[in-house]
């Protein structure tokens, strides 16, 4: 049998700075298209658990040694990337220190909540959304099916 065609998959790590008050989060500024502001993150390499691709692209466009406590949630809206369809996985993380923007971010930004840049890329407006409720209840994604 052959091998199915899938969505490529991604991870994503919201980066919580924890050694600041009030835990602000770090946005890199892409450097290819589509432009604009994201979450650090990126293709999973074959070979790779999810969950280390989200520690590696952290570390790779920010310069920060993450640590993952929980995950948010999935996001596969086919219509998430004009790249193509493709799935993340979405972490919260934490780490300390001052963000460096290397690899395929042209800038990091340090961020509350309520002061997100724009344009903000892909869904990452619906993921931090889903953040902000996450940090205020605890509650991880809700499901989507539709």
């Amino acid at each position: 049998m052959a091998r199915p065609e899938t969505p490529a998959l991604a991870a994503d790590a919201i980066v919580e700075l924890t050694d600041r008050p009030g835990r602000p989060i770090v946005l890199i500024e892409r450097r290819f298209p589509p432009l604009g502001w994201a979450i650090p993150g990126g293709f999973v390499d074959i070979g790779e658990t999810v969950e280390r691709a989200a520690i590696r692209e952290a570390l790779e466009e920010t310069g920060l040694t993450v640590r993952l406590t929980a995950l948010l949630g999935l996001y596969s809206d086919p219509r998430r990337d004009p790249r193509g369809h493709t799935v993340t996985a979405v972490y919260v993380a934490e780490a300390a220190g001052t963000p460096q923007a290397a690899d395929d971010a042209k800038t990091c930004r340090i961020v509350n909540l309520d002061e997100l840049p724009s344009p903000l890329v892909f869904d990452h407006a619906q993921v931090l959304a889903d953040y902000r409720r996450f940090r205020e209840s605890g509650d991880t994604t809700p499901l989507r099916a539709d």
